[in-house]
């Protein structure tokens, strides 16, 4: 009896992959990401009245962004986790309370040291980071046909929060003043992510997802022919040294414009049209990774950046500056949500929260690297041409693995689809692909 009902449900499950229930999720998810990915923004805007207000050198007024990034990076896993195990309602509850008590936290700080403790734990850890990583893992639970568009349109939170948070955050300061604007922010987010979380509830339809049961008689997940730990490690790797190579223009760009005589407000125009078509980039991306695969979509990605990073060598005007880092918007947008989409075709859904997570961080650990490295650099050669090529070897790095990834899994698809009695006879002269676990 009990089997005769798993049965029965799993077509139902089935109807809710890719269906108006799982778009809405969607939507909701995003909203999340933008209000919760303040965190990733705040404390850079904040950043000069940091320093006035607490009596600070630049370097410790610059402490606050970094502790909130290695808190990131730890929580994307911790609440990766907490995902698989709870559904993602509970770790956005978390975050949103999270986010109201730290940015409350910092508004109160008698000192510099317990506001960095805030910034680092509860706006970071516990905070922004499950809207980020876990996040992106959740909804790829609910897609299958869509999977790379809903992983895309997700991952475009933090872009968002990036082009709606730094200008409001501006403002409030003007008129609020550095504390109050905190409280604002703490308080935002509770009175937005508290409602929002309780849209997400219910367990996604994993049976219809990973048991072989979907629609069209696939089987899920697709792994590539290694071991799961190999296929991690690899992703971690690629991970950072994407990110390597991606911090330099993201980083240093408003710092290279000075060094071009261009000016800081060129820089930060240049970031602006970076991030905003960014968002673009990686919804096109998205497109692609449901007509072409996620290996080969991350590997277009990863070429197009590489020619990019070697296209700001020759910049010295203005207009050529806006050209080439709107091409590098265009161009990487579309990478690291190609990370997600392969941890999700090639692992079970029980385990995606925490392996997202994983690689996320490790793409959090390349940008961190990436842009102290470009700084240790320019002291070096006072310029940023090594700089540039320092990462564009990175990339290669990154491009050799994803072509590493592509040999192992071409798997041609006349063989997935050979009748009973072939895939039965093809194993014992050794000829049947198989993924190997």
């Amino acid at each position: 009896m009990a089997e005769s009902t798993d049965m029965s449900a799993r077509p139902l499950a089935a109807s809710r992959i890719d269906s108006p229930y799982a778009w809405g999720r969607l939507v909701f998810s995003l909203i999340i990401g933008t209000v919760g990915g303040v965190g990733l923004w705040s404390a850079v805007v904040v950043l000069p009245t940091t320093q006035e207000l607490f009596e600070v050198d630049r370097g410790l007024a610059s402490l606050p962004y970094t502790v909130t990034m290695v808190g990131i990076m730890a929580g994307n896993v911790i609440m990766g986790r907490l995902v698989d195990r709870l559904g993602v309602a509970v770790p956005v509850l978390i975050s949103a309370f999270s986010l109201g008590l730290g940015y409350v936290g910092i508004a109160l700080a008698p000192n510099f040291w317990v506001m960095l403790f805030a910034q680092g734990l509860l706006v970071g850890a516990f905070g922004t980071s499950t809207t980020f990583g876990p996040m992106i893992a959740a909804i790829s639970l609910w897609f299958k046909r869509y999977r790379g568009i809903a992983v895309a349109l997700v991952a475009c939170g933090s872009y968002t929060a990036g082009t709606v948070w730094p200008p409001l955050v501006h403002g409030m300061i003007d008129v609020l003043g550095w504390r109050d604007t905190h409280l604002v922010i703490g308080t935002s987010c509770v009175l937005v992510m508290v409602p929002l979380a309780f849209t997400l509830r219910g367990s996604p339809p994993v049976d219809a997802v990973d048991s072989g049961h979907s629609s069209d008689g696939d089987s899920s997940p697709k792994s590539l022919p290694m071991s799961h730990n190999a296929l991690q490690c690899l992703l971690v790797f690629a991970g950072i040294a994407c990110c390597v190579a991606m911090s330099m223009p993201q980083v240093h760009i408003v710092a290279f414009c000075v060094d071009l005589d261009l000016g800081a407000e060129r820089g930060s125009t240049a970031l602006s049209l970076m991030l905003g078509l960014g968002v673009i980039s990686r919804i096109v991306f998205g497109f692609v990774m449901d007509r072409i695969g996620a290996v080969p979509t991350l590997f277009i990605g990863s070429t197009l950046q590489a020619i990019s990073l070697l296209l700001y060598l020759p910049v010295e005007g203005v207009w050529t500056l806006y050209v080439v880092s709107a091409l590098f918007g265009l161009f990487q947008g579309g990478i690291v949500p190609a990370y997600a989409v392969i941890i999700r075709d090639s692992f079970p859904a029980t385990q995606a929260g925490v392996r997202v997570g994983l690689v996320l961080s490790a793409t959090m650990a390349g940008m961190a690297a990436g842009g102290w490295m470009s700084g240790m650099i320019y002291d070096w050669t006072l310029s940023y041409d090594m700089a540039f090529l320092n990462g564009f070897t990175w990339n290669l790095l990154n491009m050799a693995i994803v072509v590493l990834l592509l040999l192992r899994g071409r798997v041609p698809r006349h063989e997935v689809s050979r009748p009973r009695i072939m895939q039965a006879t093809i194993p014992i002269v050794g000829r049947w692909p198989g993924p190997l676990r």
